[in-house]
């Protein structure tokens, strides 16, 4: 009846709210993996 929206996914976990488009993760696998330095280009920001 009605077409299913697409929606974004963690590719991780499986996580629903608060996937980062740009690298098909959520928030919490975001962080982990770019505090290891596994995500290229991603540092800490500070100033």
């Amino acid at each position: 009846k009605f077409p299913v929206r697409n929606y974004t996914r963690c590719e991780r976990c499986g996580r629903p709210h608060a996937v980062y488009r740009k690298f098909k993760l959520c928030r919490v696998c975001f962080r982990e993996l770019a505090y290891k330095g596994q995500i290229p280009g991603v540092k800490k920001a500070s100033w």
